[in-house]
């Protein structure tokens, strides 16, 4: 896993899977302490990610690629991180 990983959650206000997957997340993160902080993205704060990703939130990125949608993929994401 690179020193300079980034997670990034592209959510919206009021998004019931968005808390979902983030829990789910949350919660990965306290059994796998080598997965890095994960920063929300408001994906309305930003015209070109509202187009970008429109309502496919929440959306899970690593250095920009995505990683799963709507539901979190444990597997690819813990093979991505190579943990």
């Amino acid at each position: 896993m690179s020193v300079h990983t980034r997670l990034a959650l592209l959510t919206r206000d009021g998004c019931g899977l968005c808390d979902e997957l983030l829990a789910e997340l949350t919660a990965l993160r306290a059994r796998e302490p080598a997965i890095p902080g994960v920063e929300l993205i408001d994906v309305d704060s930003d015209p070109a990610l509202q187009r970008r990703w429109g309502l496919k939130v929440p959306v899970l990125l690593l250095d920009g690629a995505l990683v799963c949608a709507a539901r979190l993929d444990t597997p690819q994401l813990l093979r991505l991180l190579r943990l």
